[in-house]
């Protein structure tokens, strides 16, 4: 079984390139791959393509030696043959077993794509000398940087076809598919025509576990590019940015004292501290053709899924099309779940979403003896350094089952319990 790596060499180095301007690693890159075989791999990193934007990091290190590459030149390894190259290598143990991590992966995807197991894939141009190094550099650099969080942004694929051994492949190839889904990866794919996310970019991805949302309280320490050498539609870049903490900031100079705000929002200080203000992801999509009975099954699998609420707006689209505006509020946890339910229960092909702040009122569930019986309430409290302000909301649910208990009309049981509660609080 052959594995489908469309210039992996070239994928990896990519990564190298934005990585080598964070790190102090020249030398363990250079000891690193040096055991290895014989093989023709540079890490000459000038970051240049035809969109004039370079960064000239000169790092040679050349293993010369003559050889030819044909047509099909690479020999084909087992995992466990790429695992003895890099366990011959004096790359750090963290680096080896990253190293090894990103390899484990592009099998697993290669071998459900074939319908065979990880221990049978054979790589072939995957598993060549060059992009064995290239990998082992890449883990190599992250490991030197001692990294305590990975955040990343949504892989931008192309669209098409592309040429294997195999024949033509959609875009993105089976393998790319399968590890964006084995590691919930997002992807968007359409940027311009041609293959923009190979087996080894995504695994080299995946294997770092990033977190897909914006860093917050950070400042930029140091940042690098990689930059392609094929002429796409779209400048084709990967950049890498070391973020810190903000520290040492002035904030007595600093305007409105700002300075010490999420990156992404205002400093609310203890007005905004829990419980009486959090963060909150908003989702909104635009839907024009899904029926009413439709959009009240999907309100009930949001809210079963964990979203704090759901609402709808009525609006107007292109041609003066009536439709609704579907508004959902949810922890950064639920997004994936919540976001699968919009585009596979409605007719949305797009979901938006915002990073919200919200104010509060204190929350607290609690019960209050009616002259009808028990109900279940809402306690609501203010954050004293706003006021004193405290609010206590019957539960709808509970009254409805106290009028079904008592057999009066539920307008009445509502009446008659707010009352009661008003009365008590005042």
């Amino acid at each position: 079984e052959h594995e489908h790596a469309a210039d992996a060499h070239n994928t990896s180095a990519f990564a190298i390139k934005s990585l080598t301007p964070l790190t102090s690693a020249d030398e363990q890159l250079f000891s690193a791959t040096k055991p290895l075989p014989p093989h023709d791999h540079s890490h000459d990193y000038e970051h240049c393509n035809s969109h004039d934007h370079c960064h000239d990091h000169g790092h040679d290190h050349e293993h010369g030696h003559d050889h030819s590459h044909g047509g099909h030149s690479h020999e084909h390894r087992s995992l466990q043959d790429v695992y003895a190259l890099i366990d011959q290598s004096l790359a750090s143990d963290p680096a080896k077993k990253l190293a090894k991590k990103v390899f484990a992966i592009i099998a697993v995807a290669e071998a459900k794509a074939h319908g065979t197991s990880p221990d049978l894939v054979h790589f072939h141009e995957v598993g060549g000398l060059d992009s064995i190094a290239d990998v082992l550099s890449f883990a190599v650099c992250i490991d030197d940087l001692q990294i305590d969080t990975v955040y990343a942004s949504t892989l931008g694929e192309g669209y098409g076809e592309i040429v294997c051994q195999h024949g033509l492949l959609p875009i993105p190839v089976p393998a790319v598919s399968n590890i964006v889904a084995a590691h919930h990866l997002p992807l968007q794919s359409g940027r311009c025509y041609g293959e923009l996310v190979t087996p080894t970019g995504a695994a080299m991805v995946a294997a770092l576990e990033p977190k897909f949302t914006t860093p917050q309280g950070m400042t930029i320490i140091s940042t690098g590019y990689g930059a392609g050498k094929r002429a796409y539609e779209k400048p084709s870049f990967v950049r890498a940015m070391l973020l810190g903490p903000v520290t040492g900031t002035d904030t007595a100079s600093a305007p409105n004292n700002t300075a010490s705000a999420p990156a992404w929002g205002l400093d609310l200080g203890e007005i905004g501290a829990a419980p009486y203000g959090d963060e909150i992801i908003e989702l909104k999509s635009n839907i024009d053709d899904t029926t009413g009975e439709l959009l009240g099954a999907l309100m009930d699998k949001l809210l079963a899924a964990g979203a704090q609420d759901v609402s709808f707006r009525s609006i107007f689209m292109k041609k003066n099309r009536p439709a609704v505006e579907l508004c959902v509020l949810c922890y950064e946890d639920n997004v994936p779940e919540l976001t699968r339910i919009i585009l596979t229960e409605s007719s949305s092909i797009g979901v938006r979403f915002s990073r919200q702040q919200r104010l509060i009122m204190k929350r607290e569930a609690g019960e209050f003896a009616s002259s009808l019986g028990l109900v279940k309430v809402k306690r609501c409290t203010l954050n004293p350094a706003l006021g004193q302000h405290e609010v206590i909301y019957p539960e709808f649910e509970s009254i409805k089952e106290i009028a079904a208990q008592t057999k009066l009309p539920l307008k009445e049981v509502e009446a008659r319990i707010k009352g009661e509660l008003y009365a008590q609080q005042h």
